[in-house]
């Protein structure tokens, strides 16, 4: 399904990988592992199509991404380490707009059911600004529960989050990949999904 061939990503005059090779499937769960300045996060995101890479290519489905553009990108859902939500806009508004931005029709009923099972319940209307860090993440990661993405990229998804947090999104991530989606990852955090074999790819 994703498979990736010979890449290469620089940062600035510094090479940060080069000859990466991998194969990602339907139901499978692969954790990026690296010192800090190894090019995870840069690996995710030209993984998404936001960075180009020096050399290699990156096929969804058998063809490249470059080629894919929109199609592609309405098949994966990528989740930074930084929340990308407006301080001044509620959880609820948020989640909606974030939502739209993906090409999906978020009813208000749908949305406020998202933000609840992330633990929200009461501070749905309330501008993220007065929210708790943790709180926010949650706000971000309430995406996962309304995204049709086949394909998850998720940078560091348990910053911020309590242990009770990081059980439910290793719930979700379990559910998605139990429906044969796909999740890429990065954390400095253990993330446990029960019954499933993680892949590891290691950036020297």
């Amino acid at each position: 399904m994703l498979e990736v061939s010979n890449l290469a990503c620089s940062r600035g005059d510094h090479r940060l990988f080069s000859g990466l090779n991998f194969q990602l499937h339907l139901g499978q769960i692969m954790q990026v592992q690296g010192a800090n300045g190894s090019g995870k996060t840069s690996l995710l995101r030209t993984l998404c199509g936001f960075l180009m890479q020096d050399e290699g290519e990156i096929a969804w489905r058998g063809q490249k991404i470059r080629d894919l553009a929109e199609d592609y990108h309405g098949e994966i859902l990528y989740l930074g380490h930084l929340n990308a939500i407006k301080d001044e806009l509620s959880a609820l508004e948020n989640l909606r707009i974030s939502a739209g931005l993906s090409g999906v029709e978020l009813e208000e009923k749908e949305a406020l059911a998202a933000l609840r099972r992330l633990g929200l319940r009461g501070r749905e209307m309330l501008p993220t600004k007065v929210l708790s860090q943790g709180q926010r993440r949650r706000v971000a990661l309430a995406r996962l529960l309304v995204s049709d993405a086949i394909l998850w990229i998720l940078d560091e998804p348990l910053t911020a989050l309590d242990v009770g947090a990081v059980a439910l999104i290793q719930e979700l991530i379990a559910e998605h990949l139990a429906r044969q989606g796909m999740v890429i990852f990065t954390t400095h955090q253990p993330l446990h999904v029960e019954a499933m074999e993680m892949r590891i790819l290691s950036l020297s």
